[in-house]
């Protein structure tokens, strides 16, 4: 029988008969491929006969507030909102070898009270033998506790790729919890393309949509990438999950960084961060820690910053260097933050506060490898570059929160209180923020020094006159 092919788009999933340069749906350039598409109605599988669902009014909907479970993780709890809802999809995405499969394992083994099927395509059973033991609990072990071996009898490992196959061992074993690693690397036999194309992806990851939805079992998926660091595989499965997780961080640094980017069942805002250790990835609990310089030198171009992800406040260091060009055209160079508020930034000193950055190279660094869009932490950089370009160190007990506007006014920002109270818990004796924040007498005499300011020239003379 003579095989038929399509073109689809790689970005949004569009279906073309024919390859074309620019996509008409996502408007993105070269990214329609071939791919075969089943001939022969013969070989498709029928699907089971199900009762049709009937309206229910809203009123009758049953619904109970402890629809969340507990994954023993905290970080992990707190970035999906409080826990695993019953009946949604999570996709953990992420480079290879950021310990993607570790969280996965780590959590199907931390939740004790519940069955769970932990579904590989890509590791044998020995391999996902040899990492359980790696970062399983050796303390429980050697002190007797049986909570180590409910969780590991409780965790059931198969390894399979082939959908049709997985669901049926997910309606035999009715776990309450089911993880598939990876959605890349399960095909099913309705299409002839290949495992990991648009069409597989979209197919499979409607499949597994289906089981979840119909048998109210929360499912985490694991996701590739591609170059871009975007999900590899149709937008069309970004849209098919409730949540969308991004695990991020440098394989050649210790921590790692989960950050939520879609959420239907809590705020897009929260961060957790996590350790990489040789028994697994280790909660960070207290970010600031990590986050702060350990050293006891005074250098410049540093300052610290009072910021706030989602409900955690932490104090993160920002370092910055400023030297002269050496080829005429000056560079900007920013990891952490953004390029562009960066020159927003700089050509508000300029402007300003009469300072001559045009000729002179900047380099901007957020300490810990972290990503920041809290716009408090612009009174931080505006600092650390006038600390490096005069070569003069800053106090260690001071830090900043505040939003710089184009007129070189600091502007007010949220939760002030739960940032001065995370500053005076670290040991920090002063912090500036803006006079235009509400004034507040919780902190009245406490160990910190508030110092409120309105514009980048009260800083400058305040901290370098």
């Amino acid at each position: 029988m003579k095989v038929k092919t399509t073109y689809f788009c790689s970005n949004c999933g569009a279906q073309s008969a024919k390859w074309v340069g620019k996509c008409n749906s996502c408007n993105e350039w070269n990214t329609f491929e071939e791919e075969i598409i089943e001939k022969d109605k013969k070989n498709v599988l029928p699907s089971k006969t199900k009762k049709m669902s009937k309206p229910v009014p809203v009123s009758e909907i049953k619904f109970s507030q402890d629809q969340r479970i507990d994954t023993g993780n905290n970080e992990f709890n707190r970035v999906l909102g409080g826990g695993l809802v019953l009946g949604s999809m999570v996709l953990i995405g992420g480079e290879p070898g950021i310990g993607k499969s570790t969280l996965a394992l780590q959590i199907a083994l931390n939740i004790s009270k519940f069955k769970t099927l932990y579904v590989s395509g890509e590791e044998s059973l020995q391999q996902i033998k040899l990492r359980s033991q790696r970062i399983g609990d050796k303390k429980s072990v050697e002190t007797g506790n049986n909570s180590d071996k409910i969780s590991e009898e409780n965790c059931l490992v198969l390894s399979e790729t082939k959908l049709e196959n997985v669901l049926l061992h997910a309606e035999a074993e009715n776990p309450d919890i089911l993880v598939i690693d990876s959605i890349q690397t399960i095909f099913t036999e309705r299409l002839e393309s290949s495992p990991g194309s648009v069409s597989q992806i979209r197919e499979c990851a409607t499949g597994i949509l289906n089981y979840c939805k119909e048998n109210s079992k929360p499912v985490i998926l694991i996701g590739h990438i591609n170059k871009e660091g975007n999900l590899a595989g149709p937008k069309v499965l970004e849209h098919i999950v409730d949540t969308v997780l991004q695990f991020e961080g440098d394989r050649n640094h210790i921590y790692r960084i989960l950050r939520s980017i879609k959420n239907r069942f809590g705020s897009t805002s929260e961060l957790g961060i996590f350790e990489m250790q040789s028994t697994g990835l280790r909660e960070v609990t207290n970010p600031s820690e990590l986050l702060l310089s350990q050293t006891n030198e005074n250098a410049s171009g540093v300052a610290v910053s009072a910021s706030i992800e989602g409900v955690r406040p932490f104090l993160i260091e920002v370092q910055a260097l400023v030297s002269t060009a050496a080829y005429g055209t000056p560079q900007r160079t920013s990891t952490g933050f953004d390029s562009k508020r960066l020159s927003i930034l700089l050509a508000v000193l300029e402007k300003r506060a009469g300072f001559r950055l045009a000729t002179k190279d900047v380099f901007l660094n957020i300490a810990g490898g972290i990503k920041v869009n809290d716009p408090a932490i612009d009174l931080a950089v505006v600092c650390s570059i006038l600390s490096s370009d005069l070569d003069i160190s800053l106090d260690k007990d001071v830090c900043f929160a505040g939003e710089i506007g184009l007129s070189g006014e600091i502007r007010p920002v949220t939760r002030i209180e739960q940032r001065i109270g995370e500053a005076e818990k670290l040991g920090f004796k002063k912090i500036f923020i803006s006079k235009y924040n509400k004034k507040t007498s919780e902190f009245d005499g406490k160990d910190i020094s508030i110092v409120r300011v309105a514009k980048v020239e009260e800083v400058f003379k305040a901290m370098f006159a």
